[in-house]
């Protein structure tokens, strides 16, 4: 019994140590967006950001895009100094975008960047500012079919606010 119970709490214990804090919640600019990160330790992340892009002068067509990114926290040992009660980080990280546009028919698939920093506040909850730019090949559909282009508006867009809880 004595051995059951030292197992038991020896995974227990190794259960703890390694999980992985992560974060749920929503991002605003340049359209609505839905935000998952997964930590790996302290020092790394998985960010998942689903959203409905905004294009200029296309209100009215809706869409769905996607960027995965692998992000480093706090690279490079440089740290934010001041940190009251709560906590501020900043990461960058790299990974792929990919989405599509309904109403105009078109689409795209990258190579994208993130770039932000956040607060974490003494209870789980935290603030972000995030820059996800892409780049990468656009189709559009045109009047002989699809044509196939570079995808430039990616770089400009994806400046978001964050607002997620962690648990």
């Amino acid at each position: 019994m004595k051995k059951f119970l030292f197992v038991a709490m020896l995974a227990a214990a190794s259960v703890m140590a390694y999980a992985q804090p992560r974060a749920i919640g929503a991002n605003l600019g340049g359209g609505l967006g839905f935000s998952y990160q997964h930590g790996f330790g302290e020092s790394n992340m998985l960010d998942l950001a689903v959203y409905t892009p905004i294009a200029a002068g296309v209100g009215r067509w809706w869409g769905l895009g996607a960027t995965i990114t692998y992000d480093w926290i706090d690279p490079f040992g440089a740290t934010v100094p001041w940190n009251e009660k709560g906590e501020w980080h900043w990461y960058m990280g790299v990974g792929g975008d990919g989405g599509y546009v309904f109403g105009a028919n078109s689409g795209w698939v990258g190579v994208a960047g993130h770039f932000g920093i956040e607060y974490d506040f003494w209870f789980p909850f935290q603030l972000s500012l995030d820059w996800r730019p892409s780049i990468g090949v656009g189709l559009a559909n045109s009047a002989n079919g699809f044509a196939v282009g570079f995808n430039t508006p990616g770089i400009y867009q994806g400046i978001t606010l964050g607002v997620r809880y962690k648990f």
